[in-house]
């Protein structure tokens, strides 16, 4: 991630159309987008109403494009830290970046918040 790159934080939602938002503190809704990995980490429920961060520009006032997942630019806060999302598999020891089964065993990964890599 450069430093200085824009980044939005709110609580991780979907608009009423299903699309993946973030609702700010002030209360406005940001419309997320970003690439395919990327949408994955969005749409996974386990994240659903957590206190995240991404990092990327705006297109628009009320829309976000997220910066590719090799930047690794998705964040939560909990407990006064900032945690990068990944996600691991306890069978094969494999780490990714998106959700899923393990590209090696095919179990699903278990999402695994880290404070730095």
């Amino acid at each position: 991630m450069e430093a200085g790159s824009p980044s939005v934080e709110g609580i991780l939602t979907a608009a009423p159309d299903g699309r993946p938002a973030l609702r700010t503190k002030a209360g406005r809704l940001i419309f997320l987008e970003g690439d395919k990995a990327t949408v994955g980490v969005l749409r996974d429920t386990r994240l659903k109403d957590s206190n995240f961060e991404a990092v990327g520009h705006f297109t628009a006032p009320d829309q976000f494009t997220i910066d590719p997942i090799y930047k690794r630019a998705l964040f939560v806060h909990k407990d006064g830290k900032r945690l990068m999302v990944t996600y691991w598999c306890d069978v094969c020891g494999i780490r990714s970046y998106t959700p899923g089964p393990c590209w090696c065993c095919q179990q699903d990964t278990a999402l695994d918040l880290r404070e730095k890599l």
